[in-house]
């Protein structure tokens, strides 16, 4: 679980400073009506950080609730394009201190928990993943190298 906490620290002081210094304009641009924006990926990313931090902990009590989202309805539900984009980065960062505290309150031993996203995964596992998914989108918002995520 350390793992997972020192990356997410990482992201945490290296990627908020180019984050803020995206325009207004390089935040709402849609390349298409069908694609999401900056805005609605970092919306995106909010969305995924809610619902991990919520796997994280009721995976610890409860072993046979299924907890999956459906990502589009998620974005279009908050309306992340015509959020205020500084709080949208705030809550982004806010979010993810509040998960760091998390996984760092989760017992050792109930790191191999199970959770059922669809797939059966460790905690453990989730965390790993939950970094890779969070630098993949990243790097799409800020047109930098690309980070594979299946």
């Amino acid at each position: 679980m350390e793992k997972s906490i020192q990356t997410l620290k990482s992201i945490l002081a290296n990627y908020p400073d180019s984050l803020n210094n995206l325009t207004e304009k390089q935040w709402m641009y849609k390349s298409n009506p069908a694609k999401w924006s900056k805005k609605e990926v970092l919306g995106h990313l909010i969305d995924s950080t809610q619902n991990n931090i919520r796997r994280f902990v009721v995976a610890q009590y409860d072993d046979k609730l299924k907890i999956t989202y459906v990502q589009d309805f998620w974005v279009a539900a908050a309306n992340y394009q015509n959020y205020f984009t500084p709080d949208l980065i705030s809550l982004w960062i806010l979010l993810n201190k509040h998960l760091c505290i998390v996984l760092k309150n989760i017992p050792g031993d109930s790191g191999e928990t199970l959770c059922n996203v669809g797939e059966i995964r460790t905690i453990v596992w989730l965390a790993q993943d939950y970094c890779k998914h969070l630098l993949h989108h990243l790097h799409q918002i800020l047109d930098m190298e690309p980070v594979a995520y299946p």
